[in-house]
């Protein structure tokens, strides 16, 4: 709890001063508890023994005696097996959460404004979107969206495959269905399946591989009319992915796109940059750069494809082009790649050779913000019975469906648009939740039983939690916007534990934005909405003879469904009125 120990800072200095121990000594140490039922915060004196010569135990007994007194009113202080232990009072809880509550922003300040480029979900035109690029997609956009909040300048740059050798073969594929008949196949998502043919072709028929070579000449060498059936294949597939961006809720537009063709003309560019710097070396008939510091598996010198045999550029070199647009048109500090962890030491080298080649200065930091896999229940990456990989639109368009017969069992009142607008929200959020809640490099286990309950970490359970609170509003009848200014009392263990869990909301948020871990948040939230049930059952909301203490507890309902809200809102998650 960062507050708390902001604000016992100044009594555990003094005491350490009289102690005989400078800031450099203890100045680490005083931090959130591990253990909450010890307390909100905590200072282990283990590492102080060698200095005072004394026991752990006698030192924290010490630090208790001195810094008590002053913490009067801010924290009760104990002293546990060698550590100092600190427990928010309830005044304390009360003065910070009433503080919260008049604020809109629930405590959260605006950091130092930074132009960031996060580069993520990146489909590629004329394949399918599948689970692959649900992670990217959803934890990119929660990134996105904590950083717009803390005040930053965001671009979001979605790095779509729409150039290369295989548009030969697509687009002769193309004409081969007719545009008609090829623009039907890609508008109803049937993207794979035209991939496949075209590929399937390309190996087995000569003239149609033949044809395919020829057409790639076209395109590369700016034909008007190979160009505008390249664009019939990009705008029906990026219609397609739109489609999904939609269902999914996530703030991509086609303002965000910038396609491989969009770097083409900065290729050449790249590589004059590179020799410049005396960065290039021929290897085999390519232009390769050697960054130092990665071999093969030989242990030879791994070196970085720039450019070629052929004349054609590789991903490193589009990749750089990137980083080059992104300082010098964009203008910004900072790139974050949401991408696989496959991609590990692809990035590391690219961000080595643009730092080499002065494409990256002190000013500038690029992070590849990597991400696990998405498993079924045997532990294999997730796929369809058939052994496909799952469209996304399909298996987002099916968490809908079970979402509303969850829906239909639970609350069978609620009919007609009103419920398949809540199955939406539960469906969508559901899984978005079950991505953004495990720690991002970590892999998870996709289960629909598990992902949909109302009960344990999941959407649902925080979403029915603020429907709750809804609900408990239409019954009061009144303005819930008076409630700003009441004061929260926190007389009962149940108030204090959930006022303890809300006024925490700006440190967690903090923390979850510097590491780019939504699953911070989704712990934090799962709390709230945790602390809140415990207090539902023991505090009577409308029920008190007291106005006081029913102004009191309506303003704690208020404050954690503003929590819930722009939490899950920072997530990407709608939130219901009813369920």
């Amino acid at each position: 709890m960062r507050q708390l120990i902001e604000d016992s800072q100044f009594a555990f200095s003094g005491a350490m001063s009289e102690m005989g121990l400078s800031d450099s000594d203890w100045g680490t140490l005083l931090g959130r508890a591990t253990v909450e039922d010890h307390g909100d915060a905590a200072m282990p004196c283990h590492s102080l023994a060698s200095t005072l010569k004394r026991s752990p135990s006698e030192i924290a007994e010490e630090v208790c005696s001195l810094v008590s007194p002053q913490l009067d009113g801010i924290a009760d202080v104990s002293s546990i097996g060698g550590f100092v232990n600190l427990r928010a009072t309830a005044s304390w809880l009360s003065s910070k959460g009433s503080s919260l509550l008049s604020d809109p922003r629930l405590g959260v300040n605006e950091e130092d404004r930074m132009t960031i480029a996060v580069d993520y979900s990146a489909p590629n035109v004329a394949k399918e979107m599948h689970v692959g690029h649900l992670r990217s997609t959803v934890i990119g956009d929660a990134i996105v969206r904590l950083l717009d909040f803390k005040g930053h300048r965001v671009h979001r740059e979605n790095h779509v495959g729409d150039w290369g050798t295989p548009f030969g073969m697509l687009i002769e594929h193309l004409l081969d269905l007719g545009e008609d008949e090829a623009a039907n196949e890609l508008s109803v998502g049937d993207l794979d399946s035209f991939y496949k043919q075209a590929r399937s072709k390309f190996v087995s028929n000569k003239e149609f591989a033949e044809r395919s070579r020829r057409r790639v000449v076209l395109l590369q060498g700016g034909d008007e009319e190979t160009l505008r059936l390249w664009r019939v294949l990009v705008d029906e597939s990026m219609r397609y992915f739109n489609d999904v961006y939609s269902m999914l809720g996530v703030l991509l537009t086609d303002d965000d796109i910038m396609g491989e063709s969009d770097y083409q003309e900065i290729l050449p560019t790249v590589v004059d940059r590179l020799s410049e710097g005396g960065l290039i070396q021929n290897s085999e008939g390519a232009d390769v750069v050697f960054p130092g510091g990665w071999v093969n598996r030989e242990g030879e010198p791994l070196p970085m494809i720039i450019r070629k045999a052929d004349g054609g550029y590789n991903y490193s070199t589009s990749d750089l082009a990137c980083i080059i647009d992104r300082v010098e048109r964009l203008g910004c500090d900072k790139f974050l790649y949401v991408v696989g962890t496959p991609q590990k030491q692809h990035f590391e080298m690219v961000f080595q050779v643009a730092k080499q080649a002065g494409f990256m200065d002190e000013r500038h930091s690029a992070i590849h913000e990597n991400f696990g896999s998405v498993l079924d229940s045997d532990g294999k990456v997730l796929k369809s019975r058939e052994g496909e990989v799952i469209k996304l639109h399909d298996l987002l368009s099916e968490a809908v469906v079970r979402a509303n017969s969850a829906i239909e069992e639970k609350n069978p009142e609620l009919k007609g648009s009103q419920r398949e607008s809540v199955a939406s929200m539960v469906g969508i959020g559901a899984v978005k939740y079950a991505d953004l809640s495990t720690e991002r490099t970590k892999d998870y286990v996709f289960e629909w039983e598990r992902m949909l309950s109302f009960e344990g970490n999941t959407a649902p359970y925080l979403q029915y939690a603020h429907a709750r609170i809804c609900s408990i509003f239409r019954k009061w009848g009144g303005d819930r916007s008076t409630l700003s200014d009441s004061t929260i009392s926190c007389n009962e263990p149940e108030e204090s534990m959930l006022a303890r869990r809300l006024v925490n909301f700006p440190s967690v948020l903090d923390e979850t934005i510097s590491t780019y871990s939504p699953h911070k948040l989704c712990s934090h939230l799962h709390s709230v909405a945790s602390a809140f049930a415990t207090f539902y059952e023991a505090c009577p909301v409308l029920g008190s003879d007291s106005e006081d203490e029913t102004s009191s507890r309506l303003a704690l309902c208020e404050l954690t469904a503003r929590e819930l809200d722009l939490g899950l809102g920072l997530l990407g998650i709608e939130v219901p009125d009813m369920m």
